[in-house]
């Protein structure tokens, strides 16, 4: 029998605008096998990324189909990656200066965030 590859998604849903992009893309199809994690609220899973709490609060991160951690922007490409009518995203969006301008966009948004979230108390 073939094993589907696997991605473990682990998110916070605590964040309002984290929870509402994942929502989304929960109802999105994938060629992997998908495995949702919210370590809002369960603190323990960030065992399984080797992050601390407010790391993992602040980016998205993904153990992709290859059994690779991937963070922030990078875990993003993942998903897109395996996701049929999301693929032009990675391809597109994974070009070198393209992806590197994405990972400085994503990570100053990531940390505006984190702050509005820590603000508002939402942990």
């Amino acid at each position: 029998m073939y094993d589907r590859p696997k991605l473990k998604i682990y998110y916070n849903s605590a964040c309002p605008v984290c929870k509402s992009g994942i929502d989304a893309q929960m109802r999105k199809q994938s060629a992997c096998e998908t495995q949702w994690h919210d370590i809002h609220h369960h603190h323990q899973l960030i065992n399984e990324i080797g992050a601390d709490l407010a790391f993992a609060r602040k980016r998205l991160h993904v153990i992709d189909e290859r059994g690779e951690l991937q963070v922030g922007f990078d875990a993003f490409l993942a998903i897109w990656r395996n996701s049929p009518t999301e693929l032009w995203k990675c391809r597109m969006l994974g070009l070198p200066v393209i992806k590197q301008l994405c990972r400085l966009a994503y990570n100053g948004f990531a940390a505006a965030l984190y702050c509005w979230n820590r603000l508002t108390k939402r942990w």
